[in-house]
């Protein structure tokens, strides 16, 4: 995906985009750990989350890499489904989601509450009896619907406890899984419907209409600081529940941003001089007001810029191991059980660089035991992967020279990556009877890969709360089989 022009790279966004080498791995990993860095302020001392008093309560640190990660997911996502058929769009989000989720869960309910309530109550009577026990726990949150967010009465003398006024959540961070999961539905539908190839103009349009809808609650809002209205909740909807309207509006605005990025990056130009004018933008806006207007999409352009301008010895980072989902799934609990056990003793960079130790060793186990074996699956079963290795292994057909040339058409890695064929070459489907002597082989298809986002925690919420659940009362060859050129992924697959 580099275009040149005159032998140089255009300065456009698909110029200089490589998936070879590109920041969004390191990217993610930072906003990962700004989202811990946030949550010291509510969890560990009862305070507001890392920036909003700086920012106007417009936001914070935790909700911009919130839209970080929305927006590098709208990106990565639409390359992963220009690239993919549908089956092998769904298998990838399933397996690079749920396996980590629940294994979260798991250790939640039962290794973090029962150590939560010894350390409480000094035994675990009526512990795995509550109505809202660690068995309800993880059945009641299994597909990501986040319906139950306390364990067993817990936690309540936590400083977010006493925030919340009673027990609070143990991993309120899994809200947002719900928001993640909806627009990957959003996209697979798109691809069924072949609007994603045939009129991606449609995502444009879609773009459009959430940024009207901002812009009209951005000039009716009292001051040019005030945050949007909630509108109330959409839904709810079966398995996944209901949807604050808020924040569908917002974190839909940026994935289509990172969606329309990918499709239209030919025509997106990325130079320095405009990241300079969008970091004047991003920060007068959280200093003076008018974030939502102005500054959220400031904000993603430099996001994008980032990724393409940071130095290529970065891209290494999280490319081979992953451990963005685990530190951000593992950061909330963790926090809460080192404010448990008085870790704010140490101050706010101790208990920061506490709760980063500590989300990191349980995103490494969870990633080497649990994330990384899963993701073998996307290729699918190990018999089909038994046959393709045989293929691979048997020696190819001596081809003969013939008299008849053929053009044959290869699924180009060119500037785009959307397999789409090179320029010039020509897909011949001839009706003549031609003799050959010798068959073309055929190319291995090759599963392709991607890197998925994950969420973050947004600093409005409920008596200004981290978090603010919502409650519910290509072409085809002649024998027909699909030919898809070799990818690399931008990042490890997630």
């Amino acid at each position: 995906m580099q275009a040149k022009v005159n032998g140089q790279r255009s300065a456009t966004l698909q110029g200089r985009y490589s998936a070879q080498h590109n920041a969004f791995g390191v990217l993610r990993l930072a906003m990962a750990c700004g989202v811990i860095i946030a949550h010291a302020g509510p969890l560990g001392f009862g305070q507001h989350n890392l920036g909003a008093a700086t920012f106007g309560r417009q936001s914070d640190l935790g909700t911009l890499c919130l839209y970080g990660f929305f927006l590098i997911s709208g990106f990565l996502i639409t390359d992963s489904a220009l690239r993919s058929t549908l089956r092998q769009y769904v298998r990838a989000r399933l397996l690079r989601v749920f396996p980590g989720l629940w294994a979260c869960l798991l250790v939640t309910a039962f290794v973090f509450a029962p150590l939560a309530a010894l350390y409480e109550n000094g035994n675990l009577d009526g512990f795995w009896t509550h109505p809202e026990g660690p068995f309800n726990y993880v059945t009641t949150n299994f597909l990501a619907s986040m319906e139950q967010f306390p364990i067993s009465g817990l936690l309540a003398d936590t400083p977010y406890g006493l925030i919340v006024g009673g027990p609070s959540a143990f991993d309120g961070a899994l809200w947002t899984l719900r928001y993640d999961l909806a627009l990957y539905g959003i996209v697979g539908i798109l691809v069924v419907t072949s609007v994603l190839h045939r009129a991606p103009r449609a995502v444009l349009v879609l773009t459009a209409v959430c940024y009207a809808l901002i812009l009209r609650d951005f000039f009716t809002a009292p001051t040019w600081s005030s945050r949007p209205p909630q509108h109330g909740a959409i839904g709810p909807f079966p398995l996944l529940g209901a949807f604050a309207a808020d924040w569908t509006l917002m974190l839909g605005f940026v994935f289509l941003l990172g969606a329309a990025a990918r499709l239209y990056a030919h025509r997106i130009p990325v130079t320095r001089e405009l990241a300079v004018l969008a970091g004047v933008a991003l920060v007068g806006s959280l200093w003076l007001g008018g974030f939502f207007a102005v500054g959220l999409p400031a904000f993603a352009y430099l996001v994008l810029f980032a990724a393409v301008a940071l130095p290529k010895r970065l891209s290494g980072i999280s490319r081979r191991h992953d451990y963005t989902y685990g530190i951000y799934i593992y950061g909330f609990p963790v926090q809460q059980l080192i404010a448990l056990f008085g870790g704010a003793r140490f101050g706010m960079l101790g208990y920061i660089v506490l709760s980063l130790l500590g989300a990191l060793l349980f995103a490494v186990l969870s990633w080497h035991l649990v994330e990384r074996p899963a993701l073998g699956f996307k290729i699918g079963s190990g018999r089909a992967r038994h046959r393709r290795a045989g293929r691979s292994a048997s020696p190819r057909p001596v081809l003969i020279p013939s008299p008849v040339t053929v053009a044959v058409a290869e699924a180009g890695t060119g500037t785009t990556g959307t397999g789409r064929h090179k320029a010039g070459a020509r897909h011949s489907r001839s009706t003549k009877s031609t003799p050959t002597t010798a068959a073309t082989p055929r190319r291995a298809k090759l599963p392709t890969e991607t890197a998925a986002p994950f969420l973050a925690v947004p600093e409005r919420t409920r008596k200004d709360l981290p978090f603010d659940p919502v409650k519910t009362t290509t072409s085809r060859n002649r024998s027909g089989r699909s030919h898809r050129a070799s990818t690399t992924s931008t990042t490890p697959p997630r």
